[in-house]
């Protein structure tokens, strides 16, 4: 196996387990806008595909997916005044509360396991940061240094984390029993192509045009917070 293989598969590795929903990031407690969706009667079954499409061309890649490629570049070349900027950035282009303390609560969650599993000064510099409530710890900019600092490359980290968001999104579908477990397995396929558009367009932003415009999941996303019963937290 010559040594161009080794470092790809290694790559795929790391990709695997940071995006597996099983890693212990609390997007599990998550339906990232679709419960208040579901509760506004705005998705109903067979529906769950096209609102991930939609959230992810026009809110999730140039938001997240921007902030994660323009903070592993700033990771790589470790720039933590650069990570930095990229998470209070983040922050301040998530209008809604609930949304902010979501990203945050998962951050901290991820950084806290990624800290003892990745080997990385950077990632361990700004982990403290976090702990001591110095810096957000958004968590698209936790997870640029998790796989930045892993040695996985800037595209690939953003795909896979857009693929852990959907993996998640659609979780949060069967269990509102939005999808079931066969359909749910084409939603994940058919939204491939669109990962792979929207990882491209994410990767090419600046960080000037960070942040997107999705009204609706903001709208959605104020009635949950105010919702007599939840789920998710999100």
């Amino acid at each position: 196996m010559s040594a161009a293989t080794t470092t790809d598969l290694a790559q795929l590795l790391v990709s695997l387990q940071l995006s597996d929903s099983s890693f212990p990031s609390g997007m599990y407690t998550m339906s990232h806008g679709l419960e208040g969706f579901h509760q506004a009667r705005l998705v109903g079954r067979g529906a769950v595909g096209a609102l991930l499409v939609e959230l992810l061309e026009a809110s999730i890649g140039p938001g997240d997916g921007t902030a994660l490629a323009r903070a592993h570049d700033a990771a790589v070349a470790g720039d933590r005044d650069g990570v930095e900027r990229v998470d209070r950035l983040l922050l301040a282009t998530k209008l809604n509360a609930e949304m902010r303390t979501a990203s945050v609560r998962s951050g901290r969650h991820l950084i806290g396991v990624a800290a003892d599993v990745i080997d990385d000064p950077v990632l361990a510099a700004y982990a403290a940061q976090v702990a001591a409530r110095a810096v957000p710890g958004c968590q698209p900019v936790v997870s640029a240094l998790c796989y930045a600092g892993a040695g996985v490359t800037r595209e690939r980290a953003v795909a896979s984390d857009l693929y852990a968001f959907s993996a998640s999104f659609v979780g949060a579908a069967l269990r509102m029993r939005l999808t079931d477990h066969r359909e749910a397995q084409v939603v994940l396929r058919g939204v491939a192509a669109t990962i792979e558009a929207v990882t491209a367009a994410a990767v090419a932003r600046p960080l000037g045009d960070l942040g997107g415009c999705a009204p609706m999941a903001d709208i959605a996303s104020a009635w949950h917070e105010r919702a007599d019963g939840r789920l998710f937290t999100s």
